[in-house]
């Protein structure tokens, strides 16, 4: 699936199933308790903090979650995602092509 096709699928689970999209402030606090349930997992998975006994947990199915609201997001403002994610990484590509090469803490 491309990142079109995705805007196009979430737009039309929003408009049959969902109903219509929760406005932008709504899906952006949305967005940040995703990103929140992504960093708990990250912490306990890769951090010092723990799991409850018996806690479970589904990394791939918080991510979706963020990306999901993302794409709402994207909807929402006009923004095609691919256009946006090419740009940024011909920026990137740009600006940060001798740098990473260049640092000796991403070397060792």
């Amino acid at each position: 699936m491309t990142l079109s096709e995705a805007q196009q699928i979430v737009d039309k689970w929003i408009k049959t199933i969902g109903v219509r999209y929760y406005n932008e402030l709504t899906n952006m606090a949305i967005l940040m308790e995703e990103v929140g349930e992504v960093a708990r997992i990250m912490a306990r998975l890769y951090g010092e903090q723990s799991f409850k006994k018996g806690e479970t947990y589904d990394l791939a199915d918080e991510m979706a979650d963020v990306l999901f609201v993302l794409i709402c997001l994207a909807n929402q403002t006009g923004v095609n995602l691919t256009e946006a994610l090419q740009k940024n990484l011909e920026k990137k590509t740009k600006r940060d092509k001798e740098r990473h090469q260049n640092n000796p803490k991403l070397t060792n």
